[in-house]
């Protein structure tokens, strides 16, 4: 029992002393690998909107449920609007945040590199620019505003820096006459007469548009100059808002509108681990791919603002889906699977070629102890045949006796004991050379 233990240990020797080198690449290996492989997702990501009745922060919402399924808790912040929520990107007090098109300003050298450190995911809906008014006059153009108390929004927000360009491109300079209101605060002081426009970014089904398109005395300016905005300010996307579509019973509106939409764009910062990125996306597409008054399915999310470069992850999203593991697995077993692939793959590109050698290596290490033998038998054959001398006979002797005992000794693998019988044989042919010299003698 102790001798097939011992041969045994012997055999797990041979094959250590056979493959540690190979552990020992594949070990390597394994550490560069390791290098390449991104770490796994935060469980917690913060995404920052808008005001708590704003469209942003619904959205955000509804995102919110939708990685909570997949394990991610997302913690929606309310600000004051896009520029708040630049800052909060920039200060990493937030990873993710909805900002409207035309915030930022586009860069004078396109090709120059981006050092903000944030990447777009791409634009999910459109934010028309609602202009309402008070007045029997009709009004087509800004410039029929001159003079009129407006509301632009509060400070910090998209609207009032969108409407602040709007108006300074038409020769209407700041001043008291532009009020700090915006949502509900705005149509409240509009309908009663205090103020006499005011600009609302909103979707079409807003409380706020919702209520001023029904308001008496309150009418909704169509762009005539549309086109001219669009080629003047390339974020801003010339849309129509239908004949009637807002009330079929009051043919309301009684004609199409003319209106013009920046686009909210969702933005992330370029640290954001990658599998977060698309599964934002897949919330994107789910939540804002519907068709709409203003859209049709499947027209959002796309990079259609490039105030900022489009993240990688998204360009690749846009060209081929999700990734194949997301689109079939859970998300936690995608991520994991995907880490496993770009460690594991390296090592078995090493670890095949590796193994494809080792048996012969091991063949060679189990064959060299037999060999060993045979380069004494040799010497002493060659003895005996050519340099006999009687006076060594014990000595002769001892030597065969020794490299017998030692071919009996020898622990090799089942598989090659054919080899130290026939060596046990050929030490037996030279003992009867040394019989017949010592019968010659």
């Amino acid at each position: 029992m102790m001798a097939k233990i011992k041969a045994g240990l012997l055999s797990l020797r041979d094959l250590f002393a056979t493959a540690w080198w190979i552990i020992l690449v594949v070990g390597i290996g394994f550490v560069v690998a390791f290098q390449f492989v991104e770490p796994a997702p935060p469980k917690r990501i913060v995404i920052t909107t808008g005001g708590q009745a704003g469209a942003y922060y619904q959205f955000a919402q509804r995102y919110a449920a939708i990685l909570a399924k997949n394990g991610i808790a997302l913690e929606v912040k309310a600000s004051a609007g896009s520029l708040e929520n630049l800052e909060r990107l920039k200060k990493d007090e937030a990873q993710i945040g909805f900002v409207q098109g035309g915030v930022i300003e586009p860069k004078a050298d396109p090709d120059a590199e981006d050092d903000s450190g944030l990447l777009s995911l791409g634009s999910v809906f459109y934010e028309p620019v609602w202009v309402f008014y008070r007045g029997d006059k009709e009004a087509t153009r800004l410039t029929d505003l001159h003079g009129k108390r407006i509301a632009i929004g509060q400070e910090g927000s998209g609207v009032r820096q969108l409407a602040q360009q709007l108006l300074q491109a038409n020769d209407i300079p700041a001043g008291d006459h532009l009020v700090p209101l915006s949502g509900l605060k705005a149509a409240e002081e509009l309908q009663q007469g205090r103020i006499d426009a005011a600009f609302i970014i909103a979707a079409e089904h807003a409380p706020v548009v919702q209520v001023l398109l029904r308001s008496p005395g309150v009418k909704l300016m169509s762009f005539s100059q549309s086109g001219a905005y669009q080629r003047r300010f390339p974020f801003l996307t010339k849309l129509t808002f239908p004949h009637g579509v807002a009330d079929l019973v009051r043919d309301f509106p009684p004609q199409d509108i003319k209106v013009l939409a920046p686009t909210a764009n969702l933005i992330v910062r370029d640290d954001l681990h990658p599998a977060l990125q698309t599964l934002l996306l897949q919330a994107a597409s789910e939540v804002h791919g519907k068709n709409g008054f203003f859209q049709d399915a499947g027209e959002f999310p796309a990079y259609k603002d490039q105030m900022l470069p489009l993240s990688p992850d998204a360009a690749r999203y846009y060209k081929s889906g999700p990734p194949f593991l997301q689109r079939y697995l859970p998300f936690w077993l995608a991520v994991l699977a995907d880490r496993l692939i770009v460690l594991l793959v390296p090592i078995f590109a090493l670890l095949i070629p590796l193994l494809k050698v080792a048996p012969a290596i091991y063949t060679w290490r189990v064959r060299s102890k037999v060999f060993r033998c045979y380069g004494e038998l040799k010497f002493l054959e060659d003895s005996l045949k050519n340099h006999y001398d009687p006076a060594r006979l014990d000595d002769y002797r001892r030597r065969l006796d020794a490299l017998d005992e030692e071919a009996a000794e020898l622990h090799v693998p089942l598989g090659f004991t054919d080899l130290v019988y026939t060596l046990r044989e050929h030490v037996n042919l030279v003992r009867g050379i040394l019989q017949k010299r010592e019968a010659q003698a």
